[in-house]
């Protein structure tokens, strides 16, 4: 899936928000709805565009590190169905 805004933009977007008075008229100037600001402001507030790459990386290694769990669980289980059979 395609990202419309890079971290460096989500950053920049949630000051502008902090700044405003009104958040609504920011998401407006930038074509995106109250509903993914609160959700940005939720995962990304306080940080700044290093730590943002930074969390960005660590899930991307998060999601690595489980599908390599999820195949090695899936071996262990094919290697026991096939040790419990009676040849």
């Amino acid at each position: 899936m395609k990202k419309r805004f890079t971290e460096e933009q989500i950053i920049r977007i949630l000051h502008e928000g902090e700044q405003a008075d009104n958040v609504r008229e920011v998401c407006r100037k930038h074509n995106l709805t109250e509903q993914t600001f609160y959700r940005w402001r939720n995962k990304f507030g306080g940080m700044d565009v290093a730590e943002v790459k930074r969390l960005r990386e660590l899930e991307r290694e998060n999601a690595e590190l489980k599908k390599i769990v999820a195949e090695q669980a899936l071996d262990i289980r094919m290697l026991k169905d096939v040790n419990s059979k009676k040849w």
